[in-house]
Protein backbone atom coordinates (compact mmCIF):
# COMPACT_ATOMS: atom_id res chain seq x y z
CA UNK A 1 0.00 0.00 0.00
CA UNK A 2 1.41 3.45 -1.16
CA UNK A 3 1.44 6.14 1.46
CA UNK A 4 -1.44 8.18 -0.25
CA UNK A 5 -3.46 5.20 0.38
CA UNK A 6 -2.46 5.33 3.88
CA UNK A 7 -3.23 8.53 4.68
CA UNK A 8 -5.96 9.47 2.57
CA UNK A 9 -8.54 8.51 5.53
CA UNK A 10 -6.77 10.84 7.71
CA UNK A 11 -6.83 13.64 5.33
CA UNK A 12 -10.55 13.35 4.81
CA UNK A 13 -11.30 13.25 8.04
CA UNK A 14 -8.90 16.15 9.21
CA UNK A 15 -11.14 18.57 6.28
CA UNK A 16 -14.59 17.21 6.91
CA UNK A 17 -13.71 18.60 10.54
CA UNK A 18 -13.19 22.10 9.04
CA UNK A 19 -16.60 23.79 8.85
CA UNK A 20 -16.58 25.44 5.85
CA UNK A 21 -20.31 25.89 5.59
CA UNK A 22 -21.30 28.42 2.26
CA UNK A 23 -25.11 29.75 2.84
CA UNK A 24 -24.94 31.58 -0.28
CA UNK A 25 -25.03 35.17 1.95
CA UNK A 26 -21.30 35.70 2.93
CA UNK A 27 -22.56 34.29 6.81
CA UNK A 28 -20.23 31.69 6.80
CA UNK A 29 -17.34 30.90 8.45
CA UNK A 30 -15.03 31.13 4.72
CA UNK A 31 -12.74 28.57 3.47
CA UNK A 32 -9.17 30.53 5.37
CA UNK A 33 -8.72 27.38 7.85
CA UNK A 34 -9.42 24.57 5.20
CA UNK A 35 -7.04 26.68 2.78
CA UNK A 36 -3.89 26.88 5.69
CA UNK A 37 -4.62 23.03 6.28
CA UNK A 38 -4.57 22.79 2.96
CA UNK A 39 -1.23 24.63 2.42
CA UNK A 40 0.21 22.77 5.75
CA UNK A 41 -0.24 19.48 3.83
CA UNK A 42 1.53 20.73 0.53
CA UNK A 43 4.66 22.71 2.51
CA UNK A 44 5.17 19.55 4.28
CA UNK A 45 6.68 17.73 1.89
CA UNK A 46 8.10 20.68 -0.01
CA UNK A 47 6.04 22.28 -2.42
CA UNK A 48 5.39 26.20 -2.71
CA UNK A 49 1.87 26.75 -2.41
CA UNK A 50 0.31 30.32 -2.59
CA UNK A 51 -3.15 31.88 -1.00
CA UNK A 52 -5.25 34.33 -3.02
CA UNK A 53 -8.12 36.03 -1.07
CA UNK A 54 -11.35 37.15 -3.06
CA UNK A 55 -12.18 38.97 0.58
CA UNK A 56 -11.02 38.41 4.14
CA UNK A 57 -11.80 34.29 4.74
CA UNK A 58 -12.81 33.35 0.77
CA UNK A 59 -9.20 31.57 0.29
CA UNK A 60 -8.07 29.88 -3.09
CA UNK A 61 -4.89 28.02 -2.72
CA UNK A 62 -2.80 26.81 -5.96
CA UNK A 63 0.59 24.71 -6.13
CA UNK A 64 2.69 24.55 -9.80
CA UNK A 65 4.71 21.17 -10.19
CA UNK A 66 7.18 21.34 -13.05
CA UNK A 67 6.67 18.54 -15.13
CA UNK A 68 9.48 16.99 -17.36
CA UNK A 69 8.17 18.39 -20.80
CA UNK A 70 7.51 21.88 -20.38
CA UNK A 71 6.35 22.70 -24.02
CA UNK A 72 3.01 19.86 -23.55
CA UNK A 73 0.15 22.38 -22.30
CA UNK A 74 -0.43 21.81 -18.54
CA UNK A 75 -2.90 20.01 -16.50
CA UNK A 76 -5.10 21.32 -13.98
CA UNK A 77 -6.12 19.22 -10.92
CA UNK A 78 -8.90 21.17 -8.63
CA UNK A 79 -11.37 20.90 -5.88
CA UNK A 80 -13.12 23.14 -3.68
CA UNK A 81 -13.23 23.47 0.00
CA UNK A 82 -16.83 25.37 0.68
CA UNK A 83 -19.83 22.71 1.17
CA UNK A 84 -23.06 22.65 1.50
CA UNK A 85 -24.50 23.46 5.18
CA UNK A 86 -25.38 20.74 7.38
CA UNK A 87 -28.90 20.39 9.77
CA UNK A 88 -26.88 18.37 12.34
CA UNK A 89 -30.29 17.22 13.89
CA UNK A 90 -31.77 15.84 10.68
CA UNK A 91 -28.18 13.34 10.16
CA UNK A 92 -27.49 10.17 11.97
CA UNK A 93 -23.93 11.33 13.01
CA UNK A 94 -22.33 14.93 13.66
CA UNK A 95 -22.04 16.07 10.53
CA UNK A 96 -18.50 17.61 11.12
CA UNK A 97 -16.79 14.92 13.52
CA UNK A 98 -15.54 13.11 10.17
CA UNK A 99 -16.53 10.04 12.20
CA UNK A 100 -15.15 6.69 10.52
CA UNK A 101 -17.03 3.50 11.11
CA UNK A 102 -16.95 0.57 9.61
CA UNK A 103 -14.39 1.35 7.56
CA UNK A 104 -16.52 4.48 5.94
CA UNK A 105 -16.45 8.05 6.53
CA UNK A 106 -19.17 10.26 7.40
CA UNK A 107 -19.26 14.11 7.31
CA UNK A 108 -20.45 17.11 5.27
CA UNK A 109 -18.28 16.91 2.42
CA UNK A 110 -17.29 13.34 2.41
CA UNK A 111 -19.23 13.21 -1.07
CA UNK A 112 -18.84 16.61 -2.17
CA UNK A 113 -16.30 17.13 -2.08
CA UNK A 114 -13.42 16.65 0.64
CA UNK A 115 -13.23 13.31 -0.73
CA UNK A 116 -11.56 14.04 -4.05
CA UNK A 117 -9.72 17.03 -1.65
CA UNK A 118 -8.53 14.63 0.41
CA UNK A 119 -7.30 12.33 -3.30
CA UNK A 120 -5.71 14.97 -4.71
CA UNK A 121 -3.95 16.22 -1.54
CA UNK A 122 -2.47 12.21 -1.02
CA UNK A 123 -1.75 11.60 -4.12
CA UNK A 124 0.42 14.97 -4.81
CA UNK A 125 1.75 14.80 -1.66
CA UNK A 126 3.01 10.98 -2.64
CA UNK A 127 4.69 12.31 -6.16
CA UNK A 128 6.48 15.24 -4.17
CA UNK A 129 7.23 12.95 -1.14
CA UNK A 130 8.90 10.60 -3.82
CA UNK A 131 10.57 13.21 -6.28
CA UNK A 132 8.54 12.26 -9.43
CA UNK A 133 8.20 14.58 -12.10
CA UNK A 134 5.16 14.42 -13.87
CA UNK A 135 5.27 13.82 -17.95
CA UNK A 136 3.58 17.62 -18.00
CA UNK A 137 3.34 20.82 -15.65
CA UNK A 138 0.43 20.30 -13.24
CA UNK A 139 -1.46 22.95 -11.73
CA UNK A 140 -2.97 21.63 -8.36
CA UNK A 141 -6.08 24.19 -7.32
CA UNK A 142 -8.30 24.42 -4.23
CA UNK A 143 -11.18 26.69 -4.76
CA UNK A 144 -13.68 28.48 -2.29
CA UNK A 145 -17.21 28.96 -3.42
CA UNK A 146 -18.12 26.60 -5.22
CA UNK A 147 -21.30 26.30 -3.87
CA UNK A 148 -22.38 29.74 -4.52
CA UNK A 149 -21.55 29.40 -7.94
CA UNK A 150 -17.71 30.36 -7.78
CA UNK A 151 -18.26 34.48 -7.58
CA UNK A 152 -15.74 34.60 -4.62
CA UNK A 153 -13.92 31.55 -5.85
CA UNK A 154 -12.90 29.93 -9.56
CA UNK A 155 -14.25 33.23 -11.36
CA UNK A 156 -12.81 35.70 -9.41
CA UNK A 157 -9.24 33.99 -9.28
CA UNK A 158 -9.77 33.27 -13.24
CA UNK A 159 -10.22 37.27 -13.58
CA UNK A 160 -7.98 38.97 -11.11
CA UNK A 161 -4.89 35.65 -11.28
CA UNK A 162 -5.61 34.11 -14.72
CA UNK A 163 -1.54 33.89 -14.83
CA UNK A 164 -2.20 30.67 -12.11
CA UNK A 165 -3.74 29.06 -15.13
CA UNK A 166 -0.54 30.04 -17.72
CA UNK A 167 -0.22 27.21 -20.19
CA UNK A 168 -2.81 25.17 -18.48
CA UNK A 169 -5.26 23.32 -21.58
CA UNK A 170 -7.05 20.58 -19.38
CA UNK A 171 -8.44 20.28 -16.07
CA UNK A 172 -10.18 17.13 -13.95
CA UNK A 173 -12.61 18.27 -11.22
CA UNK A 174 -15.81 16.91 -9.56
CA UNK A 175 -18.69 15.19 -10.19
CA UNK A 176 -17.61 11.79 -12.40
CA UNK A 177 -15.87 8.99 -12.32
CA UNK A 178 -17.43 7.13 -9.76
CA UNK A 179 -18.82 3.73 -10.38
CA UNK A 180 -22.64 2.25 -10.57
CA UNK A 181 -23.34 -1.39 -10.69
CA UNK A 182 -25.79 -2.62 -13.45
CA UNK A 183 -27.94 -5.26 -13.51
CA UNK A 184 -26.39 -7.50 -16.80
CA UNK A 185 -27.91 -10.56 -17.87
CA UNK A 186 -28.97 -11.92 -14.64
CA UNK A 187 -25.28 -10.49 -13.40
CA UNK A 188 -23.92 -7.65 -12.42
CA UNK A 189 -21.61 -5.02 -13.85
CA UNK A 190 -20.00 -2.36 -13.17
CA UNK A 191 -19.91 1.39 -14.79
CA UNK A 192 -18.06 4.40 -13.87
CA UNK A 193 -19.19 8.02 -15.25
CA UNK A 194 -17.10 10.28 -16.50
CA UNK A 195 -18.35 13.85 -16.88
CA UNK A 196 -17.97 15.24 -19.94
CA UNK A 197 -20.56 17.88 -20.11
CA UNK A 198 -22.68 19.60 -17.63
CA UNK A 199 -25.41 21.96 -17.85
CA UNK A 200 -25.93 25.88 -17.62
CA UNK A 201 -27.36 27.62 -14.30
CA UNK A 202 -29.87 30.30 -14.08
CA UNK A 203 -30.88 31.48 -10.42
CA UNK A 204 -33.66 33.26 -11.25
CA UNK A 205 -35.42 35.31 -8.58
CA UNK A 206 -39.80 36.27 -8.98
CA UNK A 207 -41.06 39.41 -7.18
CA UNK A 208 -44.74 39.79 -7.93
CA UNK A 209 -46.49 43.26 -7.21
CA UNK A 210 -50.24 43.64 -6.40
CA UNK A 211 -51.87 45.60 -3.48
CA UNK A 212 -51.58 46.27 -0.23
CA UNK A 213 -54.53 45.57 2.08
CA UNK A 214 -56.42 43.97 5.26
CA UNK A 215 -56.43 40.97 5.44
CA UNK A 216 -60.03 40.26 5.90
CA UNK A 217 -60.80 42.57 2.33
CA UNK A 218 -61.36 40.91 -0.89
CA UNK A 219 -58.14 41.92 -2.80
CA UNK A 220 -58.03 40.66 -6.70
CA UNK A 221 -54.15 41.82 -6.75
CA UNK A 222 -52.82 39.92 -4.08
CA UNK A 223 -48.95 39.46 -5.07
CA UNK A 224 -48.89 35.82 -2.94
CA UNK A 225 -52.05 34.55 -5.12
CA UNK A 226 -49.73 36.42 -8.30
CA UNK A 227 -47.07 34.37 -7.47
CA UNK A 228 -48.05 31.20 -6.54
CA UNK A 229 -50.19 31.20 -10.12
CA UNK A 230 -46.78 32.06 -11.72
CA UNK A 231 -45.27 29.26 -9.75
CA UNK A 232 -48.16 26.65 -10.92
CA UNK A 233 -47.91 27.70 -14.41
CA UNK A 234 -43.62 26.86 -14.27
CA UNK A 235 -43.80 23.56 -12.83
CA UNK A 236 -46.81 22.79 -15.01
CA UNK A 237 -44.69 23.08 -17.67
CA UNK A 238 -43.30 20.61 -20.09
CA UNK A 239 -40.21 21.27 -21.31
CA UNK A 240 -39.09 19.03 -24.63
CA UNK A 241 -36.25 16.62 -24.43
CA UNK A 242 -33.61 16.52 -26.07
CA UNK A 243 -30.33 13.96 -26.30
CA UNK A 244 -27.16 16.06 -26.47
CA UNK A 245 -23.82 14.05 -27.26
CA UNK A 246 -22.89 12.93 -23.96
CA UNK A 247 -26.52 11.74 -22.95
CA UNK A 248 -26.48 9.78 -26.27
CA UNK A 249 -23.40 7.88 -25.79
CA UNK A 250 -24.81 7.22 -21.97
CA UNK A 251 -28.19 5.98 -23.24
CA UNK A 252 -26.48 3.71 -26.22
CA UNK A 253 -23.71 2.44 -23.52
CA UNK A 254 -26.03 1.39 -21.08
CA UNK A 255 -28.37 -0.30 -23.10
CA UNK A 256 -25.57 -2.30 -24.72
CA UNK A 257 -23.98 -2.97 -21.54
CA UNK A 258 -28.00 -4.28 -19.82
CA UNK A 259 -29.38 -5.49 -23.10
CA UNK A 260 -32.18 -3.13 -22.20
CA UNK A 261 -33.68 -0.96 -26.15
CA UNK A 262 -34.80 2.23 -25.41
CA UNK A 263 -36.94 4.72 -26.83
CA UNK A 264 -36.97 8.76 -26.21
CA UNK A 265 -40.56 8.21 -24.73
CA UNK A 266 -39.25 4.92 -22.82
CA UNK A 267 -36.51 5.25 -20.70
CA UNK A 268 -37.30 4.42 -17.17
CA UNK A 269 -36.32 1.02 -16.82
CA UNK A 270 -32.92 1.48 -18.98
CA UNK A 271 -32.38 4.59 -15.84
CA UNK A 272 -33.57 2.20 -13.08
CA UNK A 273 -29.84 0.33 -13.75
CA UNK A 274 -28.19 3.15 -12.59
CA UNK A 275 -29.93 3.40 -9.41
CA UNK A 276 -29.50 6.44 -7.25
CA UNK A 277 -27.47 8.32 -10.30
CA UNK A 278 -30.70 8.26 -12.52
CA UNK A 279 -31.64 11.15 -10.74
CA UNK A 280 -28.38 13.14 -12.20
CA UNK A 281 -29.70 11.66 -15.95
CA UNK A 282 -33.18 12.64 -15.64
CA UNK A 283 -31.92 15.80 -15.20
CA UNK A 284 -30.16 15.94 -18.04
CA UNK A 285 -33.00 14.89 -20.55
CA UNK A 286 -34.67 18.48 -21.01
CA UNK A 287 -33.66 22.08 -19.25
CA UNK A 288 -35.83 22.20 -15.46
CA UNK A 289 -36.89 25.21 -13.38
CA UNK A 290 -37.44 24.45 -9.56
CA UNK A 291 -38.53 26.74 -7.15
CA UNK A 292 -35.97 26.47 -3.93
CA UNK A 293 -37.44 29.39 -1.97
CA UNK A 294 -40.26 31.63 -1.15
CA UNK A 295 -40.84 34.42 0.95
CA UNK A 296 -43.59 36.86 1.22
CA UNK A 297 -45.71 39.00 3.96
CA UNK A 298 -45.15 40.06 7.60
CA UNK A 299 -48.50 39.99 9.58
CA UNK A 300 -51.29 36.86 9.70
CA UNK A 301 -53.84 40.06 8.49
CA UNK A 302 -51.85 41.83 6.00
CA UNK A 303 -52.14 41.00 2.75
CA UNK A 304 -48.02 42.42 1.49
CA UNK A 305 -47.00 44.54 -1.95
CA UNK A 306 -44.76 42.19 -3.04
CA UNK A 307 -44.28 38.12 -3.02
CA UNK A 308 -41.04 36.20 -4.08
CA UNK A 309 -39.70 33.10 -4.85
CA UNK A 310 -36.64 31.77 -6.26
CA UNK A 311 -36.04 29.70 -8.72
CA UNK A 312 -33.24 27.17 -9.85
CA UNK A 313 -32.95 26.66 -13.79
CA UNK A 314 -30.69 24.54 -15.27
CA UNK A 315 -30.90 24.57 -19.17
CA UNK A 316 -28.29 22.40 -21.75
CA UNK A 317 -25.87 23.81 -24.36
CA UNK A 318 -27.41 27.03 -26.17
CA UNK A 319 -30.70 27.25 -24.29
CA UNK A 320 -30.23 29.95 -22.34
CA UNK A 321 -31.88 32.60 -24.08
CA UNK A 322 -34.96 30.40 -25.06
CA UNK A 323 -34.95 29.04 -21.43
CA UNK A 324 -35.25 32.17 -19.55
CA UNK A 325 -37.79 33.99 -22.46
CA UNK A 326 -40.12 31.02 -21.38
CA UNK A 327 -39.90 31.90 -17.59
CA UNK A 328 -40.47 35.25 -17.98
CA UNK A 329 -43.40 34.32 -20.37
CA UNK A 330 -44.73 31.94 -18.05
CA UNK A 331 -44.44 34.23 -14.76
CA UNK A 332 -46.57 36.25 -16.91
CA UNK A 333 -48.05 40.38 -16.05
CA UNK A 334 -47.06 42.05 -12.40
CA UNK A 335 -44.18 39.14 -11.99
CA UNK A 336 -40.65 40.32 -12.53
CA UNK A 337 -37.92 37.89 -13.34
CA UNK A 338 -34.15 38.84 -12.63
CA UNK A 339 -31.30 36.98 -12.80
CA UNK A 340 -29.62 36.11 -9.66
CA UNK A 341 -26.57 34.38 -11.50
CA UNK A 342 -26.03 32.95 -14.47
CA UNK A 343 -23.53 30.53 -16.01
CA UNK A 344 -22.54 28.60 -18.69
CA UNK A 345 -23.45 24.86 -20.32
CA UNK A 346 -20.34 22.67 -21.49
CA UNK A 347 -20.15 19.91 -23.42
CA UNK A 348 -16.24 18.27 -23.72
CA UNK A 349 -15.99 16.00 -26.05
CA UNK A 350 -15.46 11.79 -24.63
CA UNK A 351 -11.98 11.27 -26.70
CA UNK A 352 -8.49 12.56 -26.60
CA UNK A 353 -5.71 11.41 -25.23
CA UNK A 354 -6.70 13.29 -21.58
CA UNK A 355 -10.08 11.14 -21.87
CA UNK A 356 -7.97 7.34 -22.92
CA UNK A 357 -5.84 8.31 -20.32
CA UNK A 358 -8.39 8.31 -17.58
CA UNK A 359 -10.22 5.49 -19.05
CA UNK A 360 -6.64 3.88 -19.25
CA UNK A 361 -6.03 4.45 -15.64
CA UNK A 362 -9.73 3.26 -13.79
CA UNK A 363 -9.11 -0.36 -16.37
CA UNK A 364 -5.96 -1.18 -15.06
CA UNK A 365 -7.74 -0.59 -11.47
CA UNK A 366 -10.77 -2.45 -12.81
CA UNK A 367 -9.85 -4.14 -15.79
CA UNK A 368 -13.94 -5.63 -16.34
CA UNK A 369 -15.26 -2.24 -15.93
CA UNK A 370 -16.61 0.13 -18.51
CA UNK A 371 -16.51 4.17 -18.68
CA UNK A 372 -19.13 5.70 -19.54
CA UNK A 373 -19.21 9.35 -20.56
CA UNK A 374 -22.19 11.22 -18.99
CA UNK A 375 -23.65 14.69 -18.42
CA UNK A 376 -24.31 15.91 -15.02
CA UNK A 377 -27.14 18.46 -14.19
CA UNK A 378 -25.09 20.41 -11.85
CA UNK A 379 -22.21 22.59 -12.11
CA UNK A 380 -18.73 22.86 -10.90
CA UNK A 381 -15.79 25.54 -11.42
CA UNK A 382 -14.64 23.91 -14.81
CA UNK A 383 -17.38 26.47 -16.02
CA UNK A 384 -15.06 29.62 -14.84
CA UNK A 385 -11.57 27.48 -16.62
CA UNK A 386 -13.61 27.45 -19.18
CA UNK A 387 -13.47 31.39 -19.77
CA UNK A 388 -9.74 30.59 -20.51
CA UNK A 389 -10.33 28.11 -22.86
CA UNK A 390 -9.78 25.34 -20.73
CA UNK A 391 -11.50 21.58 -21.20
CA UNK A 392 -12.78 20.42 -18.36
CA UNK A 393 -14.00 16.89 -16.82
CA UNK A 394 -15.14 15.37 -14.17
CA UNK A 395 -13.45 12.76 -12.65
CA UNK A 396 -13.05 11.70 -8.90
CA UNK A 397 -12.57 8.47 -9.31
CA UNK A 398 -14.32 6.08 -6.59
CA UNK A 399 -15.01 2.28 -6.75
CA UNK A 400 -18.11 1.87 -4.88
CA UNK A 401 -20.19 -1.19 -3.24
CA UNK A 402 -22.89 -2.00 -5.08
CA UNK A 403 -25.22 -1.38 -2.52
CA UNK A 404 -24.26 2.06 -1.36
CA UNK A 405 -26.59 4.82 -3.01
CA UNK A 406 -23.95 7.06 -4.01
CA UNK A 407 -25.20 9.92 -5.89
CA UNK A 408 -28.40 10.64 -3.88
CA UNK A 409 -25.66 12.07 -0.79
CA UNK A 410 -24.80 14.65 -2.76
CA UNK A 411 -26.44 17.87 -0.96
CA UNK A 412 -27.99 15.26 0.99
CA UNK A 413 -27.70 14.54 5.04
CA UNK A 414 -25.44 11.43 5.72
CA UNK A 415 -23.02 11.73 3.32
CA UNK A 416 -20.04 9.27 3.67
CA UNK A 417 -17.34 7.36 1.49
CA UNK A 418 -16.10 4.36 2.01
CA UNK A 419 -11.90 4.04 2.89
CA UNK A 420 -11.78 1.74 0.29
CA UNK A 421 -12.77 4.00 -2.31
CA UNK A 422 -10.59 6.58 -1.68
CA UNK A 423 -8.09 4.60 -1.77
CA UNK A 424 -8.63 3.09 -5.14
CA UNK A 425 -9.00 6.42 -6.10
CA UNK A 426 -5.25 7.73 -5.18
CA UNK A 427 -4.27 4.45 -7.36
CA UNK A 428 -6.19 5.95 -10.08
CA UNK A 429 -5.77 9.35 -10.08
CA UNK A 430 -1.68 8.01 -9.46
CA UNK A 431 -1.62 6.44 -12.53
CA UNK A 432 -3.52 8.96 -14.70
CA UNK A 433 -1.14 11.81 -13.59
CA UNK A 434 2.02 9.10 -14.39
CA UNK A 435 0.35 8.47 -17.77
CA UNK A 436 -0.98 12.23 -18.73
Amino acid sequence: MTHAETEVARICQELIRIDTSNYGDGSGPGEADAADYVVSQLREVGLQPVIVESEPGRANVFARIPGADRSRPALCIHGHLDVVPAHAGDWSVDPFAGELRDGVIWGRGAVDMKGMDAMILATIRELARTGTTPPRDLVVGFFADEEAGGVKGSHWVVTHHPEIFDGVSEAISEVGGYSVTLGAGGGERRAYLLQTAEKGILWLRLTAHGRAGHGSVPNDENPIVRLAQAIARIDAHQWPQEFIPSVQELLDGLSRLTDIPYAAGDLERLLRQLGGAAGFVRGTLRDTANVTMLDAGYKHNVIPSDAGASLDCRFLPGHDETVLKTLRDLAGDHVDVDVVHQDIALDAPFSGSLVEAMVAAIKAEDPDAEVLPYCLSGGTDNKALSRLGITGYGFAPLRLPADLDFAPMFHGVDERVPVEALRFGTRVLARLIATC
